[in-house]
């Protein structure tokens, strides 16, 4: 990685990434005072899961479990907090926050590491629109902390003190593309792959014949969109498609939409939310979706948590989010690399 000339180890390294290690302890300090004050309960998710998660493109480390007669048993790194947490929610907590250490393979970066932090957090009987207030107060928290009026990433900044653009995914494929995304949205969530490909090929966007709505929908996203996000404030990119939200709760007024948000500031994303999906029969339609849409693009797939289907039978109106810890404290620091927030990163030579 040739923006990262020596081990982390070395004096003259550890140096350098110093002052923004002590900023990290300044936000989690910062951020975990403020969860207080609301009245969250700070909880401990498992690392190790009978599924790591059920979404297609997230890739999980595997290990297993040995019984003491010898027996094995596959088990997994969680890439999130998340399928313990609504257990919890089931079970009773309302109000709950996790400062976890969540890992996920295949990403490396200056934005991404294997093994990195994400504050989760979950409120019963919120609704999204709270988790967006939540994001706000969070920015200008870790801000002070660091001891910086504003984000920043690459040259670009971002003013936490100012109300957040608010747009929806329709909006910025208008804005950024010249896409009429919903009009490849049925009412019952399918998409027209035909529509969506010709769009996207008509605003220059390279299409194989291979991709699926899905796919072209993420290079529209990832080419147009999010790299014009959150410039001068933050943004609140909301409302994406049932199909591209398979943890979230359709949307009263627009079933062809889910209660998705994500948060950016500086073209990165820091935050993604839900209203969360309680319906068991729904919930596993949808996992069964995503694990055959990962075993179609990379020949696995992970089992799904029985458990956690159950639970979700119990479960009551919750709002929940992911947050990742690293990048706010990058973007409040001025930090350049993730890995000068992490104390012990994982070997450079992982991945190479």
């Amino acid at each position: 990685m040739p923006d990262l000339p020596s081990p982390w180890w070395t004096p003259e390294r550890h140096a350098d990434r110093k002052p923004f290690l002590a900023a990290r302890g300044r936000v989690k300090r910062a951020l975990g005072g403020w969860f207080d004050a609301q009245g969250f309960t700070e909880v401990e998710a498992g690392i190790l899961q009978v599924s790591p998660g059920n979404e297609a493109h997230l890739h999980a480390f595997e290990t297993q479990a040995l019984t003491i007669d010898g027996r094995r048993a596959p088990l997994y790194l969680h890439t999130s907090p998340e399928f313990a947490a609504k257990k919890l929610i089931a079970a009773g907590e309302t109000r709950i926050v996790d400062f976890a250490r969540v890992f996920r393979n295949r990403e490396r970066g200056p934005l991404h590491h294997p093994e990195f932090t994400m504050v989760e957090w979950y409120r019963v009987g919120a609704s999204y629109e709270q988790l967006m207030a939540d994001c706000v107060d969070l920015m200008r928290v870790a801000c002070e902390a660091a001891g910086s009026r504003l984000l920043s990433w690459k040259g670009a900044t971002a003013d936490p003190a100012l109300e957040p653009e608010r747009v929806t995914l329709a909006e910025a494929f208008a804005r950024e593309a010249g896409i009429d995304l919903l009009a490849t949205v049925d009412a019952d969530g399918t998409t027209d792959r035909v529509g969506l490909a010709a769009q996207a090929m008509a605003a220059g966007i390279r299409v194989a014949e291979d991709d699926g709505w899905a796919d072209i929908f993420s290079k529209v996203l990832v080419e147009r969109v999010e790299p014009r996000l959150g410039f001068g404030r933050p943004t609140i990119l909301c409302d994406y498609p049932v199909s591209e939200a398979a943890l979230a709760r359709p949307k009263a007024s627009d079933p062809r939409v889910a209660e998705r948000f994500e948060l950016y500031a500086c073209g990165v994303e820091l935050a993604n939310g839900f209203g969360e999906l309680t319906d068991p029969a729904e919930q596993r339609r949808r996992f069964e979706a995503e694990m055959a849409e990962k075993l179609r693009i990379y020949g696995e797939a992970y089992p799904i948590d029985e458990e956690l289907l159950a639970a979700l039978s119990l479960m009551p109106p919750t709002a929940g989010i992911a947050l990742g810890f690293e990048r706010l404290v990058m973007l409040a620091s001025g930090a350049r690399h993730i890995e000068d927030v992490i104390w012990t990163p994982v070997p450079v030579s992982f991945g190479d």
